[in-house]
């Protein structure tokens, strides 16, 4: 019995910083001097290529059927452009906006999976989508400023829950990592056809990324540390602690622990960046709805026929 709490222990802490891991996305993505595109593009090629080390180390290596090829090719397409909105976000408004935004992603998703997988629609998850548009409607009625960054974070949530059904249809057929490998490296490709657009309309975008000397007093100004960071340890140290965890917590725990997520990410944003005091008590009243129709969604998913662990799959670190 000691074993089994100290077990259960060491897995809720294991999930709790996968959670802070994935909160801390948005907060790098501020540090990150890059626009948004080129650090997608970066970010998407580190972790493709870590995925292929672990793949090739572990011989975890999948054969992946054709179908369900074009299927993860079509997914890294969605997730390449999700992360241009969220860090559009970040860039154009700040970290707390995205990730209220991105939160709004679980409440698409539920309206979202009956029209892809051919179900029926629940009144109160409309109502409760509802409930999240009102939220998002008072944080721009009261950040205006943000506008476009908030636009952003709207096709960004919408991306999300849209990548997030699809990869439900064939979650259950390959391991974690080895689809995570696929989308990220088909993502990479896809926002690489479109990165010349970039420059075309953006001429004075920068492509490599600040490198200050690490032992100088502005150590924390190099691009380069934050994105082996965001890629290392936000994406795959963090899938790889939420996998593990899965073993042993709850269904209820490891939902009301990914939930957690954009909490976790303002607070950090609040001590990082001081963006509380660029909020006005809008902002706050509209991620109170939002997080309200989050907690309601989670509430009627938690019952006994539900399990969290596709999710997680789903997910798979992917903020």
């Amino acid at each position: 019995m000691f074993v089994f709490v100290i077990a259960m222990k060491r897995s809720l802490v294991q999930m709790h910083l996968a959670v802070l891991l994935w909160g801390f996305t948005a907060v790098l993505g501020r540090a990150i001097s890059l626009d948004a595109p080129v650090l997608v593009w970066y970010r998407m090629l580190m972790t493709a290529a870590i995925m292929a080390a672990i793949l090739t180390y572990r011989k975890l290596w999948v054969k992946i059927d054709r179908r369900d090829l074009w299927q993860l090719i079509l997914i890294g397409g969605l997730i390449s452009l999700h992360w241009v909105g969220f860090y559009g976000t970040v860039k154009y408004a700040n970290a707390s906006i995205a990730l209220v935004c991105l939160s709004t992603a679980s409440v698409f998703t539920s309206l979202l999976d009956p029209l892809v997988n051919k179900g029926k629609y629940d009144l109160f998850e409309v109502l409760l989508g509802l409930l999240a548009l009102c939220g998002v409607y008072l944080i721009y009625r009261f950040q205006q400023f943000f506008g476009i960054g908030i636009l952003f974070g709207i096709i960004a949530a919408i991306l999300s829950s849209v990548f997030t059904v699809l990869n439900k249809r064939i979650a259950y057929k390959y391991p974690a990592r080895t689809m995570v490998f696929y989308e990220m490296t088909t993502g990479w490709l896809f926002i690489t056809m479109l990165l010349p657009l970039q420059f075309v309309f953006f001429p004075a975008t920068r492509f490599m990324p600040y490198a200050d000397d690490l032992f100088s007093s502005h150590w924390f100004h190099n691009d380069w540390l934050w994105l082996i960071i965001l890629s290392l340890c936000c994406t795959v140290w963090a899938q790889s602690l939420a996998l593990t965890a899965l073993k042993k917590l709850s269904s209820f725990t490891v939902t009301l622990s990914v939930n957690l997520e954009p909490v976790y990410g303002i607070l950090l944003a609040f001590f990082f960046y001081h963006e509380n005091k660029q909020l006005h008590n809008g902002f706050f009243i509209g991620m109170g709805l939002i997080l309200l129709s989050v907690v309601l969604q989670m509430v009627r998913l938690l019952r006994p026929a539900k399990t969290a662990p596709g999710y997680i799959e789903q997910k798979g670190g992917l903020d």
